[in-house]
């Protein structure tokens, strides 16, 4: 599910979960100990999150899967995404890239967030369709408005809709985009750049500028979870779950009147 190798100081960590790098309980252990593993490692002084799979870099949950679990392993699954990977990549004490291509979508997105610097493919494209199959995108409400602002990303959260590089670029969401061939090669020689420097002080920079960044962001992430773990109750969670898995249109039931 997870690949990891060391090269040239970078500790390289790629989803290999065919078809699509559908996320479920075992892959994100398997991230969490790779991570943990590139964080122990003192000669890693950077690390690259890729996908190895083609046109790929993560679909987001197993919904199928997610769709059988009890209500508790679905919490705990949702707390490692959300809380978990964020306090890893917090206490890192390495530089992170991201290196997208292909879809990222939902709980991919979650992922790459907790990253340093975020590189996109030309070909990548971006989502939140949480809504559409009875979830929330519950965590990125804690921290996108404060990227693109909140009327942006209002809309790109509520609609689901997907969008591309260019939309993401001037939207400052992502870092900078290359030539799908180029990603990893661009990937490698700015981990290079960040595994030249002095490893304390970027231990000590990096750990500031978490600090100074955070802005609520792992009290947002316990919110989060706590909310979607609230969702996993209702029955419309239930039905979006079950027409993804039967792929046909959710009925929704109508609102209930507030008091």
């Amino acid at each position: 599910m997870i690949d990891y190798e060391v090269r040239d100081n970078v500790a390289e960590i790629r989803f290999n979960n065919p078809p699509v790098n559908a996320i479920d309980e075992a892959f994100m252990d398997a991230l969490i100990a790779a991570l943990e593993r590139a964080k122990a490692d003192s000669a890693v002084r950077a690390v690259i999150i890729s996908s190895a799979i083609p046109g790929r870099f993560c679909a987001g949950l197993d919904l199928p899967n997610f769709l059988r679990s009890a209500p508790s392993d679905a919490h705990a699954i949702v707390a490692k995404i959300y809380s978990q990977v964020g306090e890893v990549q917090a206490g890192l004490g390495k530089p992170s890239i991201a290196a997208i291509t292909g879809a990222a979508r939902g709980a991919g997105m979650s992922i790459a967030i907790t990253c340093d610097v975020m590189l996109a493919a030309e070909d990548a494209t971006f989502g939140y369709p949480e809504l559409d199959v009875g979830l929330l995108p519950a965590i990125h409400y804690t921290h996108l408005p404060r990227i693109v602002g909140r009327y942006r990303a209002f809309e790109l959260l509520f609609t689901g809709r997907s969008f591309g590089v260019d939309e993401a670029m001037a939207l400052g969401l992502i870092s900078r985009a290359v030539p799908e061939a180029e990603l990893m090669g661009e990937a490698r020689k700015l981990a290079q750049v960040f595994a030249r420097k002095s490893p304390q002080l970027m231990k000590l920079g990096k750990d500031a500028f978490v600090r100074a960044t955070n802005n609520g962001y792992r009290e947002g992430a316990a919110a989060a979870v706590d909310l979607v773990s609230t969702v996993f109750g209702t029955e419309d969670c239930k039905e979006g779950l079950a027409a993804f898995g039967e792929k046909r249109r959710p009925q929704w039931k109508p609102a209930r009147k507030q008091a």
